[in-house]
């Protein structure tokens, strides 16, 4: 037989001297505030930050507005990101041409747009945001956002494409018929990475 539980007045919070909380729909529990306050009370308190702020000028005394130096927020130079970035990409391009290079050389701008419709046909919806994007730009962000190719910040994506190729990863050849296409290295860091930096 189980022991007999004790009742009465013998339990922890009554001897400690603590109230018991009671979830009965009786029961409420609210913080106790040390005085009501009321939209007049409210604006006393505010008169003496208002009479503190410094008058506006009236249209007559408004005088022309000083001309500002505007700084601009580009640095003179490229990021060091930028200039790794650039390396990497310069190398990758003066490997010598391999076979998917020939393969990605022989995709046309038809071949191209035929890739992305296939790509947006996966979607529900269209990418409403990038509506102002060239075809090029939409497809190598695409590529930068997936993800089952590596990390896209802190390398070229010539790289990458070549690394994820490299381990078997079937990276589209489309993204890099569009990176030999463009040739120069501006368009190798991913836009995640400019973003970040």
């Amino acid at each position: 037989m189980p022991p007999a539980r004790r009742r009465g007045g013998n339990t922890a919070a009554t001897r400690s001297g603590q109230s018991t909380l009671s979830f009965g729909s009786k029961s409420r529990v609210t913080k106790p505030s040390a005085t009501p306050t009321t939209r007049s009370q409210k604006a006393k308190d505010l008169e003496p930050l208002v009479s503190s702020l410094p008058e506006k000028p009236s249209v007559e005394s408004a005088s022309e507005p000083e001309e500002v130096q505007v700084t601009p927020t580009e640095p003179s130079q490229p990021h060091v990101a930028e200039l790794a970035v650039r390396q990497q990409a310069r190398t990758e391009i003066e490997q010598p041409v391999s076979e998917e290079d020939q393969k990605a050389s022989n995709i046309t701008e038809r071949d191209l747009a035929k890739y992305w419709k296939q790509e947006e046909a996966k979607r529900r919806g269209p990418r409403v945001h990038q509506s102002d994007l060239t075809t090029h730009e939409k497809i190598l962000r695409h590529f930068d956002l997936s993800s089952q190719y590596g990390p896209c910040i802190g390398i070229a994506r010539l790289k990458r494409w070549r690394r994820a190729n490299m381990l078997n990863l079937n990276p589209p050849i489309e993204v890099l018929a569009v990176l030999l296409k463009e040739g120069n290295d501006s368009k190798q860091r991913a836009y995640i990475d400019e973003l970040l930096s």
